[in-house]
């Protein structure tokens, strides 16, 4: 593998996706960044129907949008991130201009969740040169689809997204005790009433949670939706306890915010899984529970405990920083090994 590759990167132009195209850049390829969503005209309205249907029609489209802009082109590498819009026909273009096809996906296109929104990733599975995915389970159903070549790795921190300067308007405007920053779902609604009516002090950032049952109870704790950037790092490094919920449905272990939290220099609470002790030590470098009892408990006792949570919250920062699990250091590894 060459030190420098000319990369064309075929991800969304912001959030976490965004991150690794400049992490690719950091690690000194030339990268050429193309968001998909950016052909279509009515981006949100695309993601719906993709979502429900599937629909093929989607990847016609991308595919005569996509190939004149491919004119010419010459890419060492393609790596598609995530690739709900990239089935087999576009993956059939990309070819022409790369010597090599990778896939990125953190969240679960084998799993039930998001109806039939991976049709198009399930069909372009066996096209790839490389899936990279971030669940156990994940591999064997890649290479039952007929994938060339499946590597795990863990989902990662972005090198950038360490502790923020604070200022005392910082403090005012994020003054949370338990913090949770993440999407309504179904499962989580019923967990955080639970902690409030056991008198957690609750704070809720995210989208959606209108939709929750149980909105007229979380509705006090809900600070507004989801919350990005600095302002997304600055919440978790102030507040005492940044819970880790996973989505049941994606069949999480582990999250981003598993190394976020840390990074930035939050304490995270998390579920007691498998990978999670896998990468702290349980009540010294983060705090786990099982069920809701059990993080309720444990709230109550990290909250009167100063000294417990900054300890624990210096050891989750250096643990993490041990481990290693950054954006640059994954996109490495998925380079080396579809060059191996």
């Amino acid at each position: 593998m060459k030190d420098k590759l000319n990369i064309l990167f075929l991800g969304a132009n912001g959030g976490n996706a965004l991150k690794r195209g400049n992490a690719l850049k950091r690690l000194g390829h030339d990268v050429t960044l193309i968001d998909p969503y950016s052909v279509f005209p009515f981006r949100n309205f695309v993601g719906r129907l993709i979502y429900y249907t599937g629909a093929a029609v989607i990847e016609s489209y991308l595919k005569k949008k996509i190939t004149p802009l491919l004119n010419k082109c010459s890419f060492d590498v393609t790596f598609v991130d995530n690739g709900e819009l990239v089935g087999r026909n576009v993956l059939s273009e990309l070819r022409k201009v790369s010597d090599i096809l990778i896939n990125y996906n953190n969240d679960d296109p084998f799993g039930t969740r998001d109806k039939k929104k991976w049709r198009l990733y399930l069909e372009a599975v066996p096209h790839y040169d490389l899936l990279a995915v971030v669940r156990p389970v994940n591999v064997a159903e890649a290479y039952a689809l007929g994938a060339r070549k499946v590597l795990q790795v863990f989902m990662a921190v972005d090198e950038l997204d360490g502790p923020r300067a604070i200022t005392p308007q910082d403090r005012l405007r994020f003054p949370h005790e338990v913090l949770f920053i993440g999407t309504w779902m179904p499962e989580r609604g019923p967990f955080l009433q639970r902690l409030l009516q056991a008198g957690v002090p609750l704070a809720i950032y995210g989208n959606d949670w209108q939709k929750a049952p149980e909105w007229p109870a979380l509705q006090p704790a809900w600070q507004g939706p989801a919350i990005y950037g600095d302002d997304y790092l600055k919440a978790m490094q102030l507040a005492k306890i940044s819970l880790g919920l996973l989505s049941k449905g994606n069949r999480d272990l582990h999250t981003t915010r598993t190394f976020e939290i840390p990074y930035c220099g939050g304490l995270l609470c998390a579920e007691r899984t498998s990978e999670h002790l896998q990468l702290y030590r349980e009540d010294v470098e983060a705090v786990y529970w099982s069920d809701v009892n059990e993080c309720i408990e444990k709230c109550q006792k990290l909250l009167s405990d100063d000294k417990m949570r900054a300890d624990i919250a210096e050891k989750g920062r250096i643990r993490c920083l041990r481990n290693g699990i950054f954006n640059e250091s994954n996109l490495t590894k998925m380079l080396e090994a579809a060059y191996a």
